[in-house]
C-alpha cells in the first residue's frame, strides 16, 4: 500500500483489460503503466496478469485482488470527492456511441447546455448502427436500445422504449384495419432494415412475427418513410415516430400488440468504479432529459427546455 498510484493504475488495468486503453484514461504512458505493474507485482511477490503479445488477463490471484482492492479505492475516491465539494473540473474528450436515428433525433439537438456547462470537454459523438465494442474503439460510453444481456458492461436505464405497429389513415382507408394478427398476411407489411422478427406481447402473452414485404433495406429510416407514406404497417419505436402519432399523420395499428417492457434505452459503460465525472454528468443528463415517460411519448417533439440540463 505504500504507492497509491500504482493500486490506481492496477486498478484501471483491470477493469479495461488493456495497459493501453488504462494508459490513455490515465494521461500516463504504456512504459509508465508496465513498470507500475511490475512494481507492485514485486511488492505483493505475486503475479496479477498473464500476458501476451496481444493480450493481457486477471490470474486468479489477481481477480481475487481486484475485487477486494476495488472498495478501498472506491472509499479513497468517495472521500476525495468529499474534500473537493462539487468543484471538480470537466475536461478532456468524451467519446460516446449512438444509434444513428436516435441520436440525430433525440441526442444532437440537446447538447448545447451539457457543452456550454463545460466549455473545456471536446464531446465525440459517434453515430453508427452497428453494435460497437465499447472498450475497444475507446469509447467512454454507449447508447443501445434493446433488450440488455449479461455483460461485462454496466448498464444504467435512461428510459422505457415502446415499439407498436402503425400505418397511415389513408392506407387504412384504402385496405382497412386488421382486427387480429392472423389478418397480417392480408396486408402489406413493411419488415424491419435488419430482418429481425416483431416480438410483440399481448393478451396471449409474447408473440413473434416474421413478416413478409417486397420492399428489402438495410436503412431503418427508409422503412420509416416508406410507412409515412402510407406504403404498409410497421413496428417502429415511439421515439422514431412520436410526433406523427401526436399529430394523426400515424395511427397506431392492432393497439393491443406492442413490444414488452423488456425493451429499454440504456447507457452502457466499462466499469463502475473510478467512474470520471464526465460520464457520470452526462449520463444524469440524459437520465434527466428521457425519464421514465420520455417527452415522446407526452406528445411533445421534444424536451420543454430543449437542452440536456441547464439550457
Amino acid at each position: 500500500m505504500k504507492n497509491l498510484q500504482d493500486l490506481a493504475v492496477f486498478a484501471r488495468v483491470a477493469a479495461l483489460g488493456s495497459m493501453t486503453a488504462a494508459a490513455e484514461e490515465l494521461g500516463l504512458s504504456p512504459a509508465v503503466v508496465s513498470k507500475s505493474i511490475k512494481r507492485l507485482e514485486d511488492h505483493l511477490a505475486a503475479r496479477l496478469f498473464q500476458r501476451t503479445t496481444r493480450q493481457i488477463a486477471l490470474t486468479e490471484t489477481g481477480r481475487g485482488y481486484y475485487e477486494r482492492l476495488t472498495p478501498l479505492l472506491e472509499g479513497l475516491e468517495e472521500a476525495e470527492r468529499f474534500i473537493e465539494g462539487q468543484t471538480r473540473h470537466v475536461q478532456g474528450r468524451l467519446k460516446v456511441s449512438a444509434p444513428t436515428s436516435f441520436g440525430r433525433l433525440h441526442i444532437a439537438p440537446h447538447l448545447g447546455g451539457f457543452l456550454n456547462r463545460h466549455p473545456e470537454l471536446i464531446l465525440e459523438l459517434v453515430l453508427s448502427d452497428e453494435f460497437v465494442d465499447v472498450v475497444g474503439g475507446g469509447f467512454d460510453l454507449a447508447i443501445r436500445i434493446g433488450e440488455l444481456t449479461d455483460s461485462s458492461l454496466v448498464a444504467r436505464k435512461l428510459a422505457p422504449v415502446r415499439r407498436i405497429l402503425c400505418a397511415t389513415p389513408g392506407y387504412v382507408e384504402r385496405m382497412g384495419a386488421p382486427q387480429t394478427l392472423a389478418e397480417l398476411d392480408r396486408h402489406t407489411c413493411l419488415p424491419a432494415h435488419n430482418g429481425d422478427f416483431w416480438r410483440l406481447e399481448g393478451p396471449e402473452g409474447p408473440v413473434t412475427l416474421r413478416p413478409e414485404g417486397r420492399l428489402i433495406t438495410n436503412s431503418s429510416e427508409v422503412i420509416r418513410e416508406a410507412v409515412l407514406a402510407g406504403n404498409g404497417i410497421a413496428l417502429r419505436s415511439t421515439w422514431d415516430i412520436g410526433p406523427e402519432l401526436a399529430s394523426g399523420e400515424l395511427i397506431q395499428i392492432l393497439p393491443a400488440y406492442e413490444t414488452g417492457n423488456k425493451v429499454s434505452l440504456s447507457a452502457v459503460y466499462p466499469s463502475r468504479s473510478f467512474l470520471p465525472a464526465k460520464v457520470r454528468l452526462f449520463i444524469d443528463d440524459l437520465a434527466r432529459l428521457y425519464g421514465p415517460v420520455p417527452y415522446w411519448d407526452r406528445g411533445q417533439k421534444s424536451a420543454v427546455h430543449g437542452q440536456m440540463h441547464g439550457a
